[in-house]
């Protein structure tokens, strides 16, 4: 978190936010916006990873429906969905 994070790289993962579903993209964009720029280093490259995954997976992982079988991807879904589930005038 030491370092300034681009604009440029801000676009990049609110473009890669951009799914096939739009339930996908009013739980990413949004996270990315608010929180991206705040992440750790550990926690952006996990991020950059997740948005490498299906859409399907995604979905099912937001929904809670199943679990990635790695870790490092579990816990940046939880870091998305701690944020989706707070009301917006408490994040």
């Amino acid at each position: 978190m030491s370092d300034m994070i681009s604009d440029e790289e801000i676009n990049r993962m609110r473009w890669a936010c951009r799914r096939g579903m739009l339930e996908l993209d009013l739980v990413l964009e949004p996270f990315v916006v608010s929180r991206y720029a705040q992440l750790g280093e550990t926690d952006r490259q996990r991020f950059q990873q997740l948005m490498r995954c299906e859409d399907q997976d995604l979905f099912a992982w937001f929904l809670r429906r199943e679990q990635s079988d790695d870790e490092e991807m579990n816990a940046i879904v939880s870091k998305v969905l701690d944020f989706a589930l707070t009301a917006p005038e408490d994040r």
